[in-house]
Protein backbone atom coordinates (compact mmCIF):
# COMPACT_ATOMS: atom_id res chain seq x y z
CA UNK A 1 0.00 0.00 0.00
CA UNK A 2 1.57 3.25 -0.43
CA UNK A 3 1.85 5.74 2.02
CA UNK A 4 -0.20 8.86 2.47
CA UNK A 5 1.76 12.02 0.93
CA UNK A 6 1.16 14.90 2.99
CA UNK A 7 0.48 18.04 1.39
CA UNK A 8 0.28 15.91 -1.90
CA UNK A 9 0.20 18.80 -4.58
CA UNK A 10 -2.99 16.83 -6.37
CA UNK A 11 -4.44 17.01 -3.46
CA UNK A 12 -3.74 20.67 -2.65
CA UNK A 13 -5.39 21.31 -6.47
CA UNK A 14 -8.39 19.26 -6.30
CA UNK A 15 -9.34 21.26 -3.03
CA UNK A 16 -8.19 24.75 -4.85
CA UNK A 17 -10.81 23.40 -7.76
CA UNK A 18 -13.47 23.12 -5.10
CA UNK A 19 -13.68 19.29 -5.63
CA UNK A 20 -13.04 18.44 -1.90
CA UNK A 21 -15.49 15.33 -2.24
CA UNK A 22 -12.04 13.93 -4.13
CA UNK A 23 -9.68 15.70 -2.13
CA UNK A 24 -10.87 13.70 1.09
CA UNK A 25 -10.94 10.21 -1.09
CA UNK A 26 -7.57 10.53 -3.14
CA UNK A 27 -5.44 8.91 -1.09
CA UNK A 28 -7.69 6.00 -0.15
CA UNK A 29 -8.45 5.31 -3.98
CA UNK A 30 -5.24 5.25 -5.47
CA UNK A 31 -4.16 2.79 -2.57
CA UNK A 32 -6.93 0.99 -4.05
CA UNK A 33 -5.52 1.30 -7.32
CA UNK A 34 -2.22 0.46 -6.53
CA UNK A 35 -3.42 -2.56 -4.96
CA UNK A 36 -5.00 -3.01 -8.37
CA UNK A 37 -8.29 -2.95 -7.20
CA UNK A 38 -9.25 -0.62 -9.41
CA UNK A 39 -8.40 0.23 -12.84
CA UNK A 40 -7.80 3.07 -14.54
CA UNK A 41 -11.45 4.05 -15.75
CA UNK A 42 -12.43 2.54 -12.41
CA UNK A 43 -10.78 5.03 -10.14
CA UNK A 44 -11.62 8.38 -12.01
CA UNK A 45 -15.12 6.63 -11.73
CA UNK A 46 -15.07 6.18 -8.00
CA UNK A 47 -13.15 9.79 -7.67
CA UNK A 48 -16.02 11.20 -9.14
CA UNK A 49 -18.81 9.14 -7.55
CA UNK A 50 -16.83 10.82 -3.87
CA UNK A 51 -17.36 13.80 -5.35
CA UNK A 52 -20.93 13.82 -6.33
CA UNK A 53 -21.55 12.09 -2.73
CA UNK A 54 -19.99 14.77 -0.93
CA UNK A 55 -22.14 17.32 -2.72
CA UNK A 56 -25.47 15.52 -2.21
CA UNK A 57 -24.55 15.40 1.91
CA UNK A 58 -23.41 19.13 1.76
CA UNK A 59 -26.58 20.22 -0.21
CA UNK A 60 -29.04 18.20 1.84
CA UNK A 61 -27.31 19.47 4.86
CA UNK A 62 -27.66 23.16 3.84
CA UNK A 63 -31.38 22.99 2.81
CA UNK A 64 -32.11 21.18 6.55
CA UNK A 65 -29.95 24.43 7.78
CA UNK A 66 -32.06 26.75 5.99
CA UNK A 67 -35.75 24.41 6.69
CA UNK A 68 -35.21 25.89 10.27
CA UNK A 69 -37.32 22.42 11.42
CA UNK A 70 -38.03 22.30 14.90
CA UNK A 71 -36.96 18.84 15.24
CA UNK A 72 -34.56 16.59 13.11
CA UNK A 73 -36.93 13.64 12.43
CA UNK A 74 -38.00 10.94 9.90
CA UNK A 75 -40.95 8.97 9.19
CA UNK A 76 -39.17 5.84 9.22
CA UNK A 77 -39.06 6.51 13.02
CA UNK A 78 -42.99 7.19 13.38
CA UNK A 79 -45.13 5.05 15.43
CA UNK A 80 -47.51 3.92 13.80
CA UNK A 81 -48.65 1.25 15.73
CA UNK A 82 -49.11 3.79 18.97
CA UNK A 83 -52.59 3.57 18.46
CA UNK A 84 -55.76 2.09 17.19
CA UNK A 85 -56.19 5.93 15.03
CA UNK A 86 -53.23 5.91 13.56
CA UNK A 87 -52.86 2.70 12.31
CA UNK A 88 -56.02 3.99 10.84
CA UNK A 89 -54.05 6.27 8.87
CA UNK A 90 -50.74 4.59 8.13
CA UNK A 91 -51.66 3.48 5.05
CA UNK A 92 -52.57 7.34 3.73
CA UNK A 93 -49.47 8.68 5.72
CA UNK A 94 -47.01 6.03 4.04
CA UNK A 95 -48.82 7.01 0.82
CA UNK A 96 -48.05 10.27 1.26
CA UNK A 97 -44.08 9.50 1.46
CA UNK A 98 -44.04 8.61 -1.83
CA UNK A 99 -44.40 12.47 -2.47
CA UNK A 100 -46.48 12.22 -5.41
CA UNK A 101 -48.09 14.95 -3.84
CA UNK A 102 -45.43 17.50 -4.23
CA UNK A 103 -44.75 16.46 -7.67
CA UNK A 104 -47.91 17.68 -8.76
CA UNK A 105 -47.93 20.70 -6.67
CA UNK A 106 -50.67 19.44 -4.46
CA UNK A 107 -50.89 20.22 -0.55
CA UNK A 108 -51.30 18.67 2.57
CA UNK A 109 -53.69 19.43 5.80
CA UNK A 110 -52.73 17.59 8.72
CA UNK A 111 -55.49 18.05 11.53
CA UNK A 112 -56.46 16.79 14.59
CA UNK A 113 -56.00 17.27 18.88
CA UNK A 114 -52.53 18.15 19.77
CA UNK A 115 -49.67 15.68 20.33
CA UNK A 116 -50.98 13.53 18.05
CA UNK A 117 -47.98 14.09 15.83
CA UNK A 118 -49.12 16.62 12.94
CA UNK A 119 -46.37 18.94 13.18
CA UNK A 120 -43.46 15.87 13.31
CA UNK A 121 -45.36 14.38 10.34
CA UNK A 122 -45.14 17.85 8.47
CA UNK A 123 -41.79 18.12 9.19
CA UNK A 124 -40.96 14.34 8.36
CA UNK A 125 -42.59 15.18 4.78
CA UNK A 126 -40.28 18.20 4.48
CA UNK A 127 -37.11 16.14 5.45
CA UNK A 128 -38.16 13.74 2.30
CA UNK A 129 -38.28 17.09 -0.29
CA UNK A 130 -35.18 17.60 0.75
CA UNK A 131 -33.57 14.64 -0.08
CA UNK A 132 -35.29 15.10 -3.29
CA UNK A 133 -33.48 18.17 -3.98
CA UNK A 134 -36.30 20.59 -2.74
CA UNK A 135 -36.25 23.35 -0.62
CA UNK A 136 -38.25 23.62 2.41
CA UNK A 137 -39.26 26.09 5.09
CA UNK A 138 -40.78 25.09 8.27
CA UNK A 139 -42.21 28.17 10.38
CA UNK A 140 -45.28 28.82 12.86
CA UNK A 141 -48.31 30.79 11.39
CA UNK A 142 -48.25 33.18 13.38
CA UNK A 143 -44.42 33.49 13.44
CA UNK A 144 -44.80 33.90 10.11
CA UNK A 145 -47.53 36.68 9.85
CA UNK A 146 -45.67 38.79 12.40
CA UNK A 147 -42.75 38.19 10.07
CA UNK A 148 -44.64 39.74 7.64
CA UNK A 149 -46.60 42.31 9.61
CA UNK A 150 -42.99 43.58 11.27
CA UNK A 151 -41.63 43.98 7.76
CA UNK A 152 -44.13 46.85 6.62
CA UNK A 153 -42.94 48.93 8.53
CA UNK A 154 -39.09 48.40 7.42
CA UNK A 155 -40.26 48.35 4.56
CA UNK A 156 -38.86 44.83 3.94
CA UNK A 157 -42.93 43.19 3.44
CA UNK A 158 -42.31 41.59 0.34
CA UNK A 159 -38.67 40.57 0.31
CA UNK A 160 -39.50 38.75 3.72
CA UNK A 161 -43.06 37.44 1.52
CA UNK A 162 -40.92 36.57 -1.68
CA UNK A 163 -38.48 34.61 1.13
CA UNK A 164 -41.58 32.52 2.20
CA UNK A 165 -43.02 31.75 -1.69
CA UNK A 166 -39.50 30.61 -2.95
CA UNK A 167 -39.48 26.97 -1.16
CA UNK A 168 -41.11 24.36 -3.20
CA UNK A 169 -42.16 23.54 0.12
CA UNK A 170 -43.22 25.55 2.90
CA UNK A 171 -45.25 24.27 6.06
CA UNK A 172 -47.30 25.97 8.40
CA UNK A 173 -47.30 24.66 11.61
CA UNK A 174 -50.51 25.72 14.23
CA UNK A 175 -52.45 27.28 11.26
CA UNK A 176 -55.85 28.70 13.05
CA UNK A 177 -55.56 28.63 16.59
CA UNK A 178 -56.91 31.89 16.79
CA UNK A 179 -58.93 34.88 14.81
CA UNK A 180 -57.42 36.16 11.72
CA UNK A 181 -57.51 40.04 11.44
CA UNK A 182 -57.69 41.59 8.15
CA UNK A 183 -54.21 42.26 7.14
CA UNK A 184 -53.08 38.52 8.10
CA UNK A 185 -55.78 37.42 5.82
CA UNK A 186 -54.38 39.83 2.78
CA UNK A 187 -50.74 38.41 4.02
CA UNK A 188 -52.04 34.95 3.60
CA UNK A 189 -53.45 35.21 0.24
CA UNK A 190 -50.53 36.51 -1.52
CA UNK A 191 -48.61 34.47 -0.08
CA UNK A 192 -50.60 31.60 -1.82
CA UNK A 193 -50.81 33.47 -4.44
CA UNK A 194 -47.30 34.07 -4.85
CA UNK A 195 -46.80 30.06 -4.69
CA UNK A 196 -48.67 29.31 -7.35
CA UNK A 197 -48.06 25.57 -8.60
CA UNK A 198 -46.12 25.02 -5.26
CA UNK A 199 -47.09 22.55 -1.92
CA UNK A 200 -48.26 23.61 1.62
CA UNK A 201 -48.08 21.44 4.34
CA UNK A 202 -50.34 22.69 7.14
CA UNK A 203 -51.27 21.87 10.44
CA UNK A 204 -54.16 22.68 12.48
CA UNK A 205 -55.96 21.88 16.07
CA UNK A 206 -58.96 22.75 14.42
CA UNK A 207 -60.75 20.75 10.98
CA UNK A 208 -60.99 22.97 7.87
CA UNK A 209 -64.71 23.85 7.96
CA UNK A 210 -63.98 25.88 10.98
CA UNK A 211 -61.71 27.87 9.52
CA UNK A 212 -63.40 30.27 7.99
CA UNK A 213 -65.07 31.63 10.53
CA UNK A 214 -62.18 33.13 12.04
CA UNK A 215 -61.64 35.54 9.16
CA UNK A 216 -62.90 38.73 9.34
CA UNK A 217 -62.69 39.62 5.99
CA UNK A 218 -64.57 36.98 4.13
CA UNK A 219 -63.80 37.51 0.79
CA UNK A 220 -60.40 37.47 0.68
CA UNK A 221 -60.56 34.25 3.38
CA UNK A 222 -62.97 32.28 0.51
CA UNK A 223 -60.17 33.28 -2.06
CA UNK A 224 -57.63 31.92 0.53
CA UNK A 225 -59.07 28.96 1.47
CA UNK A 226 -60.22 27.93 -1.95
CA UNK A 227 -57.05 27.83 -3.22
CA UNK A 228 -55.42 26.00 -0.10
CA UNK A 229 -58.29 23.58 1.38
CA UNK A 230 -59.54 22.24 -2.29
CA UNK A 231 -56.26 21.74 -3.92
CA UNK A 232 -54.76 19.32 -0.39
CA UNK A 233 -54.91 15.94 0.50
CA UNK A 234 -56.88 16.08 4.65
CA UNK A 235 -55.24 13.55 6.79
CA UNK A 236 -57.30 13.51 10.59
CA UNK A 237 -54.51 12.99 13.23
CA UNK A 238 -56.93 11.89 15.98
CA UNK A 239 -56.23 9.59 19.26
CA UNK A 240 -54.18 10.16 22.44
CA UNK A 241 -51.26 12.19 22.94
CA UNK A 242 -48.12 10.80 22.43
CA UNK A 243 -46.62 13.13 24.49
CA UNK A 244 -47.36 11.22 27.72
CA UNK A 245 -44.83 8.57 26.47
CA UNK A 246 -42.15 11.26 26.63
CA UNK A 247 -42.49 12.27 30.37
CA UNK A 248 -39.05 11.98 31.96
CA UNK A 249 -38.84 8.17 33.64
CA UNK A 250 -41.48 7.27 31.33
CA UNK A 251 -39.13 4.67 29.44
CA UNK A 252 -39.20 2.77 32.69
CA UNK A 253 -42.62 2.02 32.05
CA UNK A 254 -43.86 2.00 36.11
CA UNK A 255 -46.89 0.15 37.39
CA UNK A 256 -48.60 3.78 37.57
CA UNK A 257 -47.89 4.80 33.99
CA UNK A 258 -49.28 1.24 32.89
CA UNK A 259 -52.26 1.66 34.91
CA UNK A 260 -53.16 4.64 33.41
CA UNK A 261 -52.40 3.59 29.99
CA UNK A 262 -53.59 0.24 29.89
CA UNK A 263 -52.43 -1.97 27.22
CA UNK A 264 -50.35 1.43 25.66
CA UNK A 265 -46.84 0.41 23.87
CA UNK A 266 -43.56 1.79 25.98
CA UNK A 267 -41.98 2.35 22.72
CA UNK A 268 -40.15 5.39 22.43
CA UNK A 269 -39.93 5.87 18.50
CA UNK A 270 -40.43 9.05 17.46
CA UNK A 271 -43.96 10.68 17.58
Amino acid sequence: MAAKIDNDPLELQLREMKLPGMATTLQARLAQANAGELGFRDLVQSLADDEREHRDTAAIARRTRAAKFEEQVTLEDFDYGYSSERRKIAGKLRDLTAMRWQAAGESIVLHGPTGTGKSRVAQGLGQLAIRLGQDVRFTHTNNALRHLENGRAKGLWERRLNALARPAVLVLDAFAVREFTATETQDLYELITARPGKSMIVTSGRPPKEWYKLFTDKALAEAFLDRLVNTSHHVFMDGPSYRSQQRPGRATGTKTDQAAQPGRKTTRKVA
